[in-house]
Order: C-alpha cells, then sequence, then structure tokens
C-alpha cells in the first residue's frame, strides 16, 4: 500500500454547483432522480459533464489544436499529476499533462457538508478492446490544523482501470472524490499538555479544508483512454469523517 506523509501549503475554499453537460462549461439544474436510469453502456441517462484522459507516448507533444476543454492528456506510460481545484463548474484549465506542470482540472465541491451524499456522481469506463491498465489515485499533499502541519498518512492505493473490469461505465465517486486519512491523529492544538483534537481516520471529500493540494495521480500502464462522466445525482459514500 502506497502512502503519503504531509509537507506543505493551505486548502482554497470550495464552491459547490454543478457544471456542464458537454465539453462547454455550463450550469446544469441538479437532479437526483437519474441514478436508477441506465443506457446500455452502464452510465445513467440525462445531462452531464465528459472528460476523456487520453494517454500519448512518450516524446510526443499533446496536441492542443482546438481542444474544447474536455481531454486532458497525460504520459502512456509512467506517471502524470493532474491538479484538483475547486470552482463552480466543471473545466480543464490546463489540458497537458505530459509537461513538468502536470494537468489541471476545476469542478465543484462535491460533498460540502461532509455527510457522506455527493452533489454529483463520477462514472467511469475503458471503451474499445484497449489494452494496458491506469491506476488513478486521489490524493492530496497535506493537512493542516489551527495553521499546522500535521504528519498523517494518507491512503493513496487507488482505482485500476483496464477493459476487463470497466468496459461499462461504473460509479466511481468513493475512490474520485475523497480522500482517506487511514489512522486517527490526537493533537494538542494550544500546546497545553491536553489533547483537544482527534483527526479521525476516514474519508473526507476533495477540498476539504483541513486537507490541501488535491490531485489525481494517473498511473498509466499503456491505457490510450479513460472516459470520465460527471452526472448531477447524488451518491452515498460510506466512512465520511464529520466536520
Amino acid at each position: 500500500m502506497k502512502k503519503l506523509s504531509i509537507l506543505t501549503a493551505l486548502a482554497m475554499p470550495a464552491l459547490a454547483i454543478f457544471a456542464s453537460c458537454s465539453d462547454e462549461s455550463t450550469t446544469l439544474t441538479p437532479s437526483r432522480t437519474q441514478a436508477s436510469a441506465r443506457v446500455g453502456n452502464g452510465a445513467p441517462t440525462g445531462a452531464h459533464y465528459n472528460l476523456n484522459i487520453i494517454g500519448v507516448p512518450k516524446g510526443k507533444s499533446a496536441d492542443m489544436t482546438g481542444n474544447n476543454g474536455g481531454r486532458i492528456f497525460v504520459a502512456l506510460d509512467g506517471k502524470t499529476r493532474i491538479n484538483l481545484y475547486p470552482g463552480t463548474d466543471f473545466q480543464v484549465t490546463d489540458a497537458n499533462g505530459t509537461d513538468a506542470n502536470g494537468a489541471s482540472f476545476t469542478l465543484p465541491d462535491p460533498d460540502p457538508e461532509s455527510d457522506g451524499t455527493t452533489t454529483y456522481s463520477v462514472f467511469a469506463r475503458v471503451p474499445g478492446n484497449q489494452r494496458g491498465n491506469a491506476t488513478l489515485t486521489t490524493c492530496a499533499d497535506g493537512v493542516v490544523v489551527d495553521g499546522e502541519e500535521i504528519a498523517v498518512e494518507l491512503d493513496c492505493d487507488g482505482i485500476t482501470f483496464d477493459a476487463s473490469n470497466f468496459k461499462k461505465f461504473t460509479n466511481v465517486s468513493a475512490e474520485l472524490l475523497y480522500v482517506t486519512i487511514l489512522t486517527d491523529v490526537a493533537l494538542d492544538t494550544d500546546d497545553d499538555g491536553v489533547i483537544d483534537y482527534t483527526l479521525k481516520a476516514g474519508r473526507y471529500p476533495i477540498f476539504d479544508e483541513r486537507l490541501y493540494g488535491f490531485f489525481w495521480e494517473y498511473d498509466n500502464q499503456g491505457l490510450k483512454l479513460l472516459q470520465l462522466r460527471f452526472y448531477p445525482i447524488s451518491t452515498t459514500v460510506d466512512g465520511v469523517v464529520t466536520p
């Protein structure tokens, strides 16, 4: 199990509204009644935002011509960092993950109440008869409590996608919208020798104020295309730590 110890700055405030149904950023009216309606590819029906993650060979520059915001280019072999930022719409703000800066993706706060009920859901599939696989991990750079860095262990194992287990769209909201802290951390925030706060183990939504530096790590082993769809329907996620 890959674990991450913590070391750097503060989280941005999160905003929570729905976003586009096509490759352009557009505001949607949330609906929680579409989840049971599925088409042949396993996806819910209705408006959604498409995001294609495209693997390109090492040394090949990604073609940004006509880029419309609904795709991100990553290394065909190796790791790519996709930085996650809070916003009111779903939007690719840096599509080229093949350079040193990585890619950037803006999306709304998925669980502003930290109650385990998301305001939107993510579905993923590997289309066609592709070879290879990719592991997509949701993680963070660190944890801060009362302005101080806290050393904790984060579960950054991720979820592996290939054509055999993700042929149809599957709900991956729990894996892609939450970061997991592995163990409780007891804190003496005012240095009086008394434990006055415990950072509990469990799932924390991306953009939770106690964490910062949110990202997806895309560890690609030859997968050319992963499709993600974001729908304005809710998912119930277990193990979420309430504020």
